[in-house]
């Protein structure tokens, strides 16, 4: 089936609500650094309130998503914009310490449960074709848009005006993602899975070796890429309060943040295209191998110039997320049409529980070898994030399709 006329404006609308609602996801680890100075945290502390937005996804989307194959994906999605809104608002005007922001932040995580997965499940009910797994690519790269969005508006407003503010203006972006999907996207029914099905019942998931792999290997993607993003503006603020005046004329860390995220949304498609023409299993298992190598020996270079360091950091961002979108397209490819909801469901649980889980393993690491003061604490924590990061391969090469 071809895609309609109106497809171009749907694809665009639905990837545009995801940035809008990805505005604050990451304004926390971009003002990290002072979080933890004003309310004292402890870099276990600053873990949790991290990895707390992907655990409260993690937990909240296996419902969410596997609701999709019986409600329109656009209702959840749009109730989920609202509730990244309220969420926003509350940290703006009522965050004070460790447990305020604790209880908000995973709020924020059950909107973006919401609204990620969900919205992809919005658009590959209205966009069938060839051209699908492309469509797939762009979605997951407004991902990586909305995420170098975060850390950029954080550092400007919160510079500007203030750490609240850092949080109030993504609140009125997630009210207009809401209203873009109100005006834009039609109501649709999902397709009914080919027998009746409990709900919740991911056994038939389970039992697919091929979504096994794919989703194993992204929840090894995520618990780098979480960590990776989590962590990344203060291992660059700790390299340059080492050499004092070496950041004159270069990228501050949060502006780093945000470049390697623009990076990464043409990585992201450039890696799908690739796995897409050259084999979707071999590539992605390269991606996964070369990034894990990389992560386990940047931390360790945290004494090295800064330019230097911004480069790699940059490089690394890239590297991260080359297999992104391959391996949400690959786990789409090889589920049943009728489950789509529930394996994605199951799919975004792993990884956002790998995403929850690794900046928590960093941070503690961090704190048990230094607190992070020496650039051998750095990379022993990265380190914890490439370590996982091998389990991808793994998973790729044994989970196959049985002959």
């Amino acid at each position: 089936m071809s895609a309609p006329r109106s497809s171009p404006l749907l694809v665009a609308a639905i990837c545009a609500a995801e940035v809008l609602t990805m505005f604050g996801v990451f304004t926390f680890p971009a003002l990290l650094p002072e979080f933890s100075e004003i309310w004292q945290l402890s870099n276990t502390d600053a873990g949790w309130i991290s990895g707390i937005v992907l655990g409260a996804y993690a937990l909240a989307v296996p419902v969410l998503v596997t609701l999709t194959d019986r409600v329109d994906a656009r209702l959840i999605n749009m109730g989920g914009a609202l509730l990244a809104a309220l969420s926003l608002a509350g940290f703006a005007l009522f965050a004070e310490g460790f447990w305020s922001a604790f209880a908000l932040r995973a709020l924020a995580g059950v909107a973006l449960a919401a609204t990620y997965m969900p919205g992809l499940r919005m658009l590959v009910d209205r966009y069938q074709g060839p051209r699908q797994a492309r469509m797939v690519a762009f979605y997951t790269a407004s991902f990586s848009l909305g995420s170098a969005s975060s850390y950029y508006l954080a550092g400007v407003i919160g510079d500007a005006w203030g750490w609240r503010w850092a949080f109030a203006v993504p609140a009125l972006a997630a009210a207009g993602a809401f209203l873009a999907i109100l005006i834009t996207v039609q109501a649709k029914a999902p397709e009914p899975a080919a027998d009746d099905t409990a709900f919740l019942d991911f056994r038939p998931i389970l039992r697919n070796r091929e979504v096994l792999g794919y989703i194993i290997a992204y929840g090894a993607h995520s618990w780098e890429l979480f960590a990776m993003r989590a962590w990344m503006v203060a291992f660059l603020a700790f390299s340059l309060a080492l050499k004092p005046g070496a950041g004159a004329g270069l990228p501050a860390p949060t502006e780093v943040a945000a470049i390697g995220a623009i990076i990464a949304v043409f990585a992201s498609v450039l890696g799908n295209e690739a796995a897409g023409r050259f084999g979707r299993r071999r590539m992605v298992i390269g991606y996964l191998l070369v990034s894990a190598l990389m992560a386990s020996f940047l931390g360790f270079l945290a004494g090295a110039p800064y330019w230097a360091l911004v480069l790699l950091s940059l490089l690394y961002a890239a590297l991260v997320q080359l297999d992104s979108a391959a391996l949400t397209a690959g786990t789409i490819e090889v589920s049943e049409s009728g489950r789509r909801g529930a394996t994605l469901g199951v799919h975004s649980f792993v990884g956002f529980m790998g995403g929850a889980l690794g900046p928590l393993a960093v941070g503690i690491v961090l704190d048990i070898t230094g607190g992070g003061g020496n650039a051998i604490s750095w990379g022993l924590g990265f380190a914890a994030m490439g370590v996982v990061g091998f389990l991808g391969p793994l998973a790729l090469g044994f989970l196959r399709k049985r002959a």
